[in-house]
């Protein structure tokens, strides 16, 4: 019980393997050696391209430079998602969720101030300038900002593979991890059960004292060899497939958007990212409801109102599979399973690698001495997880349980009481009276706090009874509107577009 944590094994790279090597390299480079176990024959799926704002300050305690992350990874700015046909498929069916939280959001009644003096906008638009930014296809900050400050909250989209291979750059060439290429074969564990070494296919035996598993959804570690087993969703979260396709700009000039468009189909939701160079696209569906020549024809249709049919004609699409869920643990003796080896819901609100994030940072800090603390952090681990996994499932279905969409089973079946997680049930009972607040999600770094719930109700028409309003709330809130409406002046005014802003950081890093 005494041994010491001096050799820590990853297995497994793209994007969760190796932000998990850097950030365990820059914190805790100097104590133990860090390895990175990759096989040459498993190709990542590389589809995961937005991502939230924590990732600035991931990338700051890897050591990246935000001008890297832009010209090596193709990447832009991320102020939040659109949503487009979620409510009622019908004119101007649209709404905002972004990354900023409002001014005054703890200290007044925002619903109310907007429902009594503002409500012939748009809720985000009335109490969040940030919105208007994104709809005007303009970036986050300014030029002379500097690297990973902000006027508005910002992420990122990004090419995932160039994403990988920056971070494995970075990771080998200034952090010292050692990256083996090795087809694990035999995986060894001690008398106490835990994992000791591995065999791979080019005869390499790989000893650690912590494994960490980011094998992706085949779980090799926490799932083939411990058998932790995944907890299906699927009865409260239909999605269960996606065909995800790149496609070009009309012109290379052509604006960026500042946000994920998530546009509802009959059978699920199409994501569309831009990108410097190319727009991420792709069709998330339930199978159950619909078939892959159905799918693939509905994302055809998308793609030519921008593209045309000639050119989608031309398009490859790839096909992914996925059982939506989550593991019984993600912590089992001396493995960590982090990444869609813990699970995988949709990538409905860029959740993935935010749960990645939040997965190596508790590790980081949180690192364990030896196995006695190994038992006791693990714990922890799992009880944090595992809440944090209920509240993105509840986050997303809320989503789908607001439309009043009728066209398709899909949308009826989702409205059911039988698919909805009892806990949101009660919230959503909860919320007629009184707006998403702090008293309702109580745990430090929340995985979507109350504003974002109020985003979605409030963007999806929810109806919450106006409390009365004090009138010095009154007068607080009118001056809140109104600085909202100058600081969206000011900023249309003042910023440059995405596209100019990526454009200037790449030159200037050139």
């Amino acid at each position: 019980m005494d041994k010491k944590i001096k050799h820590i094994v990853i297995v497994g790279g793209g994007s969760a393997g190796w932000l998990t090597a850097g950030l365990l390299a820059a914190e805790h480079g100097k104590q133990c050696q860090i390895s990175l176990v990759e096989s040459p024959q498993v190709s990542t799926i590389g589809v995961g391209e937005g991502t939230w704002p924590s990732m600035r300050n991931t990338l700051q305690r890897i050591g990246i430079d935000e001008a890297q992350l832009i010209s090596h990874c193709d990447a832009s700015f991320k102020q939040g998602s659109k949503f487009i046909n979620w409510f009622n498929n019908q004119e101007n069916d649209y709404y905002h969720h972004p990354f900023m939280t409002p001014d005054g959001y703890n200290h007044l009644n925002l619903h109310s101030i907007w429902n009594t003096c503002d409500n012939q906008h748009k809720f985000a638009s009335s109490i969040n300038h940030q919105s208007d930014i994104s709809q005007a296809g303009l970036a986050p900050k300014q030029f002379t900002t500097p690297p990973y400050a902000a006027v508005t909250n910002y992420g990122y989209h990004l090419d995932a593979t160039k994403f990988s291979v920056l971070l494995m750059t970075h990771c080998t060439k200034k952090l010292g991890v050692n990256h083996i290429l090795g087809h694990i074969t035999n995986i060894i564990n001690d008398n106490d059960g835990y994992i000791q070494s591995i065999n791979t296919q080019e005869q390499q035996s790989i000893t650690g004292d912590l494994f960490i598993d980011c094998s992706g959804a085949s779980g090799l570690l926490i799932g083939k060899h411990f058998d932790v087993k995944m907890l299906s969703q699927k009865h409260i979260l239909f999605n269960d497939t996606a065909l995800a396709v790149q496609i070009p700009y009309n012109h290379p000039e052509d604006p960026i958007e500042s946000t994920t468009l998530s546009t509802a189909q009959r059978a699920g939701w199409i994501w569309d990212i831009g990108l410097p160079t190319r727009r991420g696209t792709g069709y998330v569906y339930a199978s159950q409801y619909e078939t892959d020549e159905q799918a693939k024809a509905t994302l055809a249709r998308y793609l030519a109102q921008s593209i045309g049919q000639d050119k989608v004609d031309l398009l490859s699409f790839k096909k992914i599979a996925f059982t939506p869920g989550y593991r019984e643990k993600f912590w089992h003796k001396n493995c960590v399973a982090i990444g869609m080896s813990s699970g995988f819901i949709e990538p409905l609100e860029a959740s993935a690698l935010a749960m990645v994030e939040l997965s190596i940072s508790m590790l980081s800090e949180q690192l364990p001495n030896n196995r006695e603390h190994m038992a006791l952090i693990a714990e922890r681990f799992n009880e944090r997880f595992e809440y944090r996994w209920q509240r993105v499932i509840e986050f997303l279905k809320l989503h789908y349980v607001l439309s009043q969409r009728t066209d398709s089973q899909y949308w009826i079946d989702n409205k059911k009481p039988e698919s909805m997680p009892t806990r949101l049930n009660q919230l959503l009972q909860l919320w007629q009276h009184q707006p998403p607040s702090r008293y309702d999600f109580s745990q430090q770094e929340e995985i979507f706090p109350s504003a974002s719930y109020q985003y979605v109700l409030y963007g999806m028409n929810f109806f919450t009874h106006n409390n009365q309003l004090s009138e010095k709330d009154t007068r607080l809130g009118q001056q809140l509107l109104t600085r909202n409406k100058q600081n969206i002046s000011k900023c249309i005014n003042g910023l440059p577009t995405n596209r100019a802003l990526i454009q200037s950081i790449i030159k200037a890093s050139s």
